[in-house]
């Protein structure tokens, strides 16, 4: 009964899937219902807040870092051969940011912008992460929980037959009391299913709260039809953590050129207009001053240089680090595949089993003990078979997520 009710549940994934999402992610949360949870998440909303950031910060680099200076001067003049006079200049001035500067401090507003994109396309994934795997655990114990219902239920119901035979003298008060045992057992196994059911809604309740406890049945995985290179470049493609690398390794560069242009310093252009000897002399001009570049700025750009070419190796460090994780998953995926698949058949062979026992124990062929064993044995396969499809899923999710082929990640 309980193998049954497990393939039942497999049986009735098809229908759900429809219902909540396209044929290639059956029984997947709907993006309608997941989307306002990823987006609502603290560390989303974080991110998104962080885009606003810098926003501003390439609007700052935009825009020169000079302003302008107003001067002004009163003296007063003596003359030994006679009286004083009253002499005053006033003036503005402003540096000027040269060119390359000013294209280098946009390009580096850019990267800084793009950044902050990818570290918000990343908490995204990180959020949808979290909410795949918690929702698979809570699913999977509510399954763990059925199945242990269904077991107390033909425990209960073995009891009754045993004292039923007791009552005929076919049986010993020793059957009765195993019977009873074993009732007792099968209640705390319900108890605790029941336990690990209500825990995981908790947590994915607190994590994501929102959230209603609507139950579907736990899907199965599919095959994975494409081959590795297929997943390689898709995730590859679409990888947050890569994209953060490229927006530093294009921040790097930016911020070279930014301090090899740097080494010609910015001068400062100004006006002035001048009243001397009382008034009598009036002067007006164009100041102009740069200052003589030293061996800092020299080594500000040789500084910037050698962190570029450490972004440029980090970049190829989490390229390398990413394509040995997706490989990783894909074997894990692939083989845990295979395991859920070996672990039915192993379910349904003990299924068959206990089938068989129980009709030897009605017919007055086998004991109680036999009994007793045969079931416990088609329950322990049903939990392997359950927790089977539950890692299998979470490899198989784990891969759409990382590919953003499910809850429109891709627009992240």
């Amino acid at each position: 009964m309980m193998i049954r009710l497990l393939f039942a549940s497999l049986m009735m994934t098809a229908s759900a899937a429809q219902a909540l999402e396209p044929p290639l992610v059956p029984g997947l949360l709907a993006t309608a219902l997941a989307r306002p949870l990823l987006e609502q998440d603290p560390g989303v909303a974080a991110a998104r807040a962080g885009m606003e950031v810098a926003r501003q910060e390439a609007g700052i680099l935009d825009q020169s870092p000079y302003e302008w200076t107003a001067k002004a001067l009163t003296q007063r003049r003596t003359v030994n051969a006679g009286g004083g006079y009253g002499e005053w200049n006033i003036g503005i001035e402003r540096g000027v940011r040269l060119p390359a500067k000013s294209a280098a401090d946009r390009r580096l507003g850019e990267a800084t912008v793009s950044e902050a994109r990818a570290r918000y396309g990343e908490s995204v994934h990180v959020s949808a992460r979290e909410l795949m795997a918690l929702w698979l655990e809570w699913l999977a114990a509510e399954q763990g929980h059925a199945l242990a219902q269904a077991s107390l239920t033909s425990v209960q119901d073995n009891l009754a037959a045993v004292d039923k035979r007791v009552r005929a003298g076919d049986a010993s008060k020793l059957d009765a009391n195993l019977a009873r045992a074993e009732l007792a057992e099968q209640r705390r196994l319900e108890n605790d299913a029941k336990t690990q059911a209500s825990a995981a809604w908790a947590r994915l309740s607190a994590r994501f709260p929102g959230l209603g406890r609507e139950r579907v049945p736990l899907p199965s995985p599919l095959v994975l039809d494409q081959n590795d290179g297929f997943w390689r470049q898709r995730i590859l493609s679409e990888s947050e953590e890569l994209k953060i690398v490229e927006a530093q390794v294009a921040k790097a560069e930016a911020q070279a050129e930014r301090e090899k242009a740097g080494r010609m310093p910015d001068p400062t252009l100004g006006v002035y207009t001048a009243s001397e000897v009382g008034g009598r002399e009036r002067i007006s001009g164009v100041t102009i001053s740069i200052p003589l570049p030293g061996g800092l700025r020299a080594s500000r750009s040789a500084k910037a240089v050698a962190a570029q070419e450490v972004a440029n190796h980090a970049l190829e460090l989490k390229r390398r680090q990413l394509e040995t994780e997706i490989a990783g998953e894909l074997a894990t995926a692939r083989g845990a595949y295979e395991s859920m698949q070996i672990a039915n058949e192993g379910a349904k062979g003990m299924q068959e089993n206990a089938r068989l026992t129980q009709r030897a124990y009605t017919l007055g062929e086998g004991d109680l003990q036999t009994l007793l064993l045969a079931r416990r044995q088609a329950g322990a396969a049903a939990n392997s078979a359950l927790q089977a499809q539950l890692v299998a899923l979470k490899a198989w999710y784990g891969l759409l997520v990382d590919a953003h082929m499910v809850w429109d990640l891709e627009r992240d």
